[in-house]
């Protein structure tokens, strides 16, 4: 990440934040063609049955057989929420550290990073060999690594965990919201509302910008 100074750090989560009303690992199954599957799995997961590292695993397999180049093309279509390069442009005017801490994929964590600014982004990875991905994980993550990736990321800039604001919308946002010094569901599940010290609705992500400009007030 590039070297500055930073008041803060806002860490974004992926699915069902920037991208609203399903998730990037549906989306994707739907072109991959096992998008019944994985809706199951996620579904599972949000109910606490089964884990994220289970979730990678059955999402993986869909994956075998086709090629980074058609994930990429894929990704420039997924549905994303208004306002993210608004709000991210914002959080650099005030010196604040934008980044991605999602259980995303690795290739939509690094699409968006890519496209919109962001610092950084962490994810699961899969296997690919020769530019085509074989269906196995290369490395899976869960809520725990998402939290522990944000807090390094800050870290690596001084940026102590109280200097630290969460936006996420579900369970996998849970262990980052009780780290962090600042946590709002935006468009949150009533879980992760009644985890949040905020809350923000809207169809556009700048809704969370009146509550980020409160609390970097206080920030030196």
């Amino acid at each position: 990440m590039e070297s500055r100074s930073w008041r803060g750090a806002v860490c974004f989560d992926i699915d069902g934040t920037l991208v609203p009303g399903t998730t990037s690992g549906a989306f994707l199954a739907e072109r991959l063609g096992h998008g019944d599957v994985v809706r199951h799995a996620e579904a599972r997961y949000e109910e606490g049955l089964i884990g994220n590292l289970e979730v990678c695993w059955i999402d993986a397999l869909g994956w075998a057989g086709h090629t980074e180049t058609e994930v990429a093309e894929w990704l420039s279509d997924m549905p994303l929420i208004d306002g993210i390069a608004e709000t991210v442009a914002w959080c650099r005017a005030f010196r604040l550290l934008p980044f991605l801490a999602s259980l995303a994929w690795d290739p939509v964590g690094a699409h968006l990073e890519r496209r919109f600014g962001f610092a950084a982004h962490c994810g699961p990875r899969l296997v690919v060999s020769a530019g085509q991905y074989t269906g196995e994980v290369a490395e899976a993550t869960d809520e725990f690594d998402k939290r522990d990736f944000a807090l390094a990321a800050c870290a690596d800039h001084q940026i102590s965990p109280r200097r630290c604001a969460a936006i996420g919308d579900s369970r996998s946002d849970l262990p980052l919201f009780a780290a962090a010094g600042i946590s709002i569901a935006f468009n949150g599940t009533p879980t992760a509302r009644a985890a949040a010290t905020h809350t923000a609705y809207g169809p556009d992500l700048a809704a969370v910008i009146p509550l980020l400009s409160d609390w970097s007030l206080g920030l030196p």
